[in-house]
């Protein structure tokens, strides 16, 4: 084997690794929408979740993804960790579906069937395919599909150089004498422990081990060991996406790491005994690409069976080795969702919504207490507020990064809705505070207020519960047509606010009001109108989401002109409700 043959291989794993992650990622973007649906169903049955981590494995063809994914959904507080044990377990036997793919490599015959399932024959089509795919289709989906196909090719096209390169090692004394050093067992798991955690890809690794028994130096007893390390060393990924999450994420790698180290062990005393009876011409057997997916695939389902009854052990285990924090930790967005960009967007909905009903509850909380003044609802309004403004920051620098994700149509139009209405969030939560200010002055400096400015401000006052309530519920189903009603209402807000300002300077030309309550009573007024405009803002992101080419110039230039009679219509109803009593 000449340098030549090594920069053969070393390009080989190259391809096989970047078409590895190429599908897998286009795979992932393909069910992303169905899977958070899913995720979302899953229940504490382990039976369930051994056949989701199963399903979703060979689907987006990655255990690594799948056991990165649950970190990040435990992280932040999507999933509990108790759920993830069938998963993990379910991952480990769909990861051994690509072994089975590769071990196509090994296929050799004349027949014209069986040649179409050799690499050679059927990866160029996929690529073919693929490139045409991603070249003539207009539907995101479809591009995606392409990416896949060609993801595919190149893998084969990888696992083939690195089956040519290593073609030559057949005749070489010197990787005979290597291998007979693999013909210890330990030693053998130490190398697919170590091979799998550097290039971080168990199925890299096995189709590594795949390549290599074309050479026909790989026996039953040199693989059976490498197999089992490599199934440790893949534990590697989730590990490293542990660092930095709270105790609960960080058990999930636990887990995965307790489960592939304890099936070894079993497997490695299982096996060293069966070695004391077993002929050594078993174990000098010369091993196939076919032979070692089976291997792959006896030892992940073999140790699922045995440890599926003792799930709640391996909690223990993680909880005993991953202690509680003394301070708990406060789960929120977390980047590892990233890898699967409709989940992460999924989350941000969830709190953006969060958001929102705590909006909702503050300027509640503040109307209620602008009549009564009660210290503690002035307090729990300003505690509500620097908590929106948390959200607001957390929230706004997430959604940033993640639009720049590989991200669906749909998601990408999600994130733009969110992006648009949590600055729009957080200063409805300020007038609440201010609300609460000019409450709180009105009782310091015992203001009194004339009974027909009470009157005007509660029928006001009704009428921005009312947007806000529509607002709120509209954002949080996207629903469209409960959106509409917002900017009539809006608008008859305004007349409400004019009125009261125009009824506000008769009583003090009458002396009825004082010139400092006028200057409460116009801090008031201008913070309900703030939160109704606020209001429309968000509602106008509603619609730009729902409604494909959409445009809030025409939306806004239709409405002030009155071309739009649903809009009339409303407009009317809401007149008729609240102007009329001012």
């Amino acid at each position: 084997m000449n340098i030549f043959s090594i920069f053969t291989l070393l390009g080989g794993l190259a391809f096989f690794i970047y078409g590895m992650n190429q599908m897998s990622h286009s795979l992932e973007i393909i069910a992303g929408e169905r899977m958070e649906a899913i995720i979302n169903k899953l229940t504490s049955n382990r039976f369930l979740g051994l056949l989701l981590g199963c399903v979703i494995t060979i689907a987006i063809q990655s255990s690594s993804a799948v056991t990165v994914m649950l970190v990040g959904l435990v992280n932040s507080g999507l999933m509990d960790l108790s759920n993830t044990v069938g998963v993990i377990m379910g991952s480990n036997i769909g990861t051994t579906v690509t072994a089975w793919i590769m071990s196509l490599i090994g296929i050799s015959s004349e027949n014209i069937f069986v040649r179409m399932l050799k690499p050679e024959s059927f990866a160029p089509l996929f690529a073919f395919i693929g490139i045409a795919m991603i070249m003539l289709a207009r539907h995101p989906k479809r591009k995606e599909i392409g990416n896949a196909f060609v993801g595919f090719a190149v893998l084969m096209f990888g696992m083939m150089l690195m089956s040519s390169s290593v073609a030559p090692l057949a005749d070489s004394p010197a990787f005979t004498k290597l291998l007979t050093a693999f013909k210890n067992p330990l030693l053998g798991v130490l190398a697919g422990l170590i091979v799998t955690a550097i290039i971080q890809s168990s199925a890299a690794s096995i189709g590594m081990l795949q390549a290599l028994s074309m050479t026909g130096g790989i026996t039953f007893g040199i693989a059976i060991p490498i197999i089992m390390g490599q199934n440790i060393g893949t534990c590697a990924t989730a590990l490293l996406s542990s660092i930095g999450v709270n105790r609960n994420a960080k058990r999930v790698a636990a887990i995965h790491l307790s489960f592939n180290l304890i099936g070894t062990v079993v497997f490695m005393i299982i096996y060293s005994a069966l070695h004391s009876f077993l002929d050594d011409a078993f174990l000098n057997l010369r091993v196939t690409p076919v032979e070692i997916a089976m291997c792959h695939s006896i030892f992940n389902i073999s140790t699922t069976i045995l440890l599926l009854p003792f799930s709640k052990m391996l909690v223990r285990i993680a909880e005993g080795v991953i202690k509680e924090d003394v301070v708990p930790q406060i789960a929120f967005l977390d980047e590892r969702l990233f890898h699967t960009p409709s989940i992460a967007v999924g989350k941000c909905d969830a709190f953006a919504n969060e958001m929102a009903e705590s909006v909702q509850f503050a300027v509640h909380l503040a109307i209620e207490n602008y009549f009564d003044y009660e210290e503690n609802n002035g307090r729990a309004v300003s505690e509500l507020e620097s908590r929106i403004d948390t959200y607001e920051d957390r929230l706004g620098t997430y959604l940033i990064k993640l639009s720049g994700s590989n991200n669906t149509q749909r998601d990408k139009r999600r994130i733009a809705k969110m992006l648009h209405s949590i600055g729009d969030w957080e200063r409805i939560s300020d007038y609440a505070r201010d609300l609460t200010k000019s409450s709180m002055e009105i009782k310091e400096k015992k203001l009194e207020i004339s009974e027909q400015a009470k009157e005007e401000l509660k029928t006001l006052s009704k009428a921005v519960e009312e947007i806000v309530s529509i607002t709120t519920d509209a954002f949080a189903h996207s629903d469209v047509e409960l959106a509409t009603r917002v900017e009539p209402l809006e608008q008859v807000i305004d007349l409400l606010v004019g009125k009261c300002r125009e009824n506000h300077i008769h009583r003090l030309q009458d002396g009825e009001c004082t010139l400092q309550r006028g200057f409460v009573l116009a801090d008031t007024l201008n913070s309900y109108e703030r939160i109704s405009d606020h209001c429309s803002n968000i509602a106008i992101a509603i619609l730009e989401e729902g409604k494909e080419k959409f445009s809030p110039h025409e939306y806004m230039q239709q409405v002030k002109s009155g071309d739009d009679p649903g809009f009339q219509k409303l407009f009317q109803e809401y007149q008729a409700c609240y102007l009329s009593s001012v």
